[in-house]
C-alpha cells in the first residue's frame, strides 16, 4: 500500500508553490527501477557517428564529449518524463556549486579545448574571472590538496569551507561554462522544496544519476582506444588521463584563454 503524500509548500508573496515530499520522490525512482533501461546504442552512436567523419581529432573529441553529456542530460529529463517529476532546480539557486566536483584529466582537457571554441568576447570574460577566482580564494585553495578518495566526510568537510565552484558566477549565481558543465552537476537533481539545499549541507533529499557515468565514460573510452589503434589521441594521452583524477578548481588553474 502507498503512502500518503505530504505536499509541502512555499509562500512567496500571493504565490503558493507546492512540491512533492520525499517520500515521493522515493516512490517515482522506485518506479524508475522498474521501468527504465539504458539504451547503451544512444552513447555508442555517438562515437560511431564520429569516427567517420573528417573532424581533427581533437575535434572529434571536443565533439564526442559534448554530445556525450547531451544524452545524458536528454535521459535524465526522459526519466522525469517517465514518471512525472520535475526539477525544483532554478536559475539563480547554487547551493550545489560549493560540492567538490572531480574530473579526470581527460576530461579537464577537453573541457579547456571547448572554452577555446567560445566566441572571443565570452573567453575574454572567463579568463578574468579565473584570474580574479584564484586571487580571491587563494587561501581557501592551499588547503585544497589533491583527492585520494571523495567520500562523504570529504564532501562534508569541503562543502562547509563555502569554496564556489571555479565556474560559478556568485554575483549571479550562475554557471559560467553550463553547456560543457560536467556529469557531477548534470546527474545531480533536487525534486523537492529548494529550502533543503538552502538548510542542508549535505542534503538526504537530492537525487543523484550516478548511473550514467558508466555508459558516458564507457562510450569515451571505446573512443579512445581506437583513436590509439589508429596511433591518433590528439590532446589525450591515452590511457593515463583516464586515471588521473582531481577536483575541477584544481585541474582550470593553468587555463589560458584569449586576453
Amino acid at each position: 500500500m502507498k503512502a500518503d503524500v505530504q505536499i509541502q509548500s512555499l509562500e512567496i508573496g500571493d504565490f503558493r508553490m507546492r512540491y512533492m515530499d520525499y517520500q515521493e520522490v522515493i516512490d517515482k525512482c522506485q518506479q524508475l527501477n522498474e521501468k527504465y533501461q539504458i539504451e547503451e546504442e544512444k552513447f555508442y552512436s555517438v562515437i560511431e557517428n564520429l569516427a567517420n567523419t573528417d573532424l581533427s581529432t581533437d575535434q572529434k573529441l571536443i565533439a564526442s564529449y559534448q554530445q556525450l553529456l547531451q544524452v545524458v542530460s536528454n535521459e535524465i529529463k526522459a526519466i522525469e518524463k517517465m514518471v512525472d517529476l520535475q526539477p525544483t532546480c532554478q536559475m539563480g539557486c547554487a547551493f550545489c556549486c560549493y560540492f567538490p566536483i572531480v574530473i579526470n584529466e581527460m576530461e579537464a582537457k577537453i573541457m579547456k579545448a571547448s572554452m577555446k571554441q567560445f566566441p572571443e568576447e565570452r573567453q575574454q570574460a572567463l579568463q578574468k574571472h579565473f584570474n580574479d577566482y584564484y586571487k580571491t580564494y587563494k587561501s581557501e585553495l592551499q588547503q585544497v590538496n589533491a583527492v585520494d578518495e571523495v567520500d562523504d566526510d570529504f564532501k562534508y568537510s569541503y562543502k562547509k569551507k563555502m569554496l564556489p565552484c571555479v565556474m560559478l558566477d556568485t554575483k549571479e549565481n550562475k554557471c559560467l561554462a553550463y553547456e560543457i558543465r560536467p556529469i557531477p552537476c548534470r546527474t545531480y537533481v533536487n525534486y523537492i522544496t529548494p529550502k533543503v539545499c538552502e538548510v542542508n549541507l549535505m542534503p538526504k533529499e537530492t537525487i543523484s544519476y550516478e548511473f550514467f557515468y558508466q555508459e558516458y565514460m564507457g562510450a569515451l573510452n571505446e573512443f579512445l582506444q581506437y583513436l590509439y589503434e589508429e596511433e591518433d589521441t590528439g590532446m589525450v594521452t591515452y590511457p593515463d588521463d583516464l586515471y588521473r583524477e582531481d577536483l575541477l578548481i584544481n585541474w582550470m588553474k593553468d587555463v589560458q584563454l584569449h586576453s
